[in-house]
């Protein structure tokens, strides 16, 4: 990771889930992590929702101040410049709309005064709906730039169906992350794949899945 690492995607691409890995996996090479969760209105699925855990492996979680309440205003704020100058990494995860982009707008100039040190992932899932065709996924990532004042600089196919995921699903999903790639001018950094599924070698990233729906999590 960068300095800056700002996570961007639609609603259900996965974006939460793969932005607590690369959270983790830095947190584990002893690098320090901070976490901004800029998902302002989504109340499922968000990154305030792994607190505990971020906590127990000395990541540092910034979120709404009423996240996981019955009051959850879409509030935060953080001071781009004072994280910057500490060790480690800031990891910004955005909301899958206008609002979470918006929000991170207010933070563009700083952020862009970091150059080389800032990274802007944008995560496909061919699986999802509203971004099902390259068309659909570029367009929404256009938008996310247009309110963000910010410019992505790779892809990650984080392409899946929850549970009913297997390897050759994420396989089939490669030629489209490949036409985004192609058609946006950016790099398809990798794919990721739960690694249960036991795919590995050049473009794959093996991942944990830590975010999953009500009726795939068990007591």
């Amino acid at each position: 990771m960068k300095k800056i690492t700002i996570i961007t995607g639609h609603y259900g691409t996965g974006k939460t889930n793969f932005s607590v890995n690369l959270a983790l996996n830095e947190a584990k090479k002893g690098i320090p992590v901070t976490v901004v969760d800029l998902d302002l209105v989504n109340p499922y699925f968000r990154t305030a929702d792994f607190k505990e855990l971020f906590a127990d492996h000395g990541v540092t979680l910034i979120a709404p101040e009423y996240a996981n309440s019955n009051v959850d205003l879409p509030t935060v704020s953080f001071d781009i410049e004072e994280l910057a100058q500490q060790e480690g990494c800031l990891l910004i995860d955005v909301g899958g709309d206008d609002a979470g982009a918006t929000a991170l707008g207010r933070y563009a100039d700083a952020i862009m005064a970091h150059g080389d040190e800032v990274d802007m992932l944008y995560v496909l899932n061919c699986y999802r709906y509203l971004t099902r065709t390259p068309e659909e996924a570029l367009t929404l990532m256009q938008e996310i730039e247009t309110a963000s004042r910010l410019r992505h600089t790779g892809l990650v196919n984080n392409s899946n169906l929850g549970c009913e995921t297997t390897a050759e699903l994420i396989t089939n999903s490669l030629p489209f992350a490949e036409e985004i790639a192609k058609q946006a001018g950016l790099p398809l950094l990798f794919t990721t794949a739960d690694k249960q599924l036991n795919l590995s070698g050049d473009g794959f990233l093996p991942i944990d899945v830590f975010v999953k729906p009500l009726w795939e999590q068990t007591v």
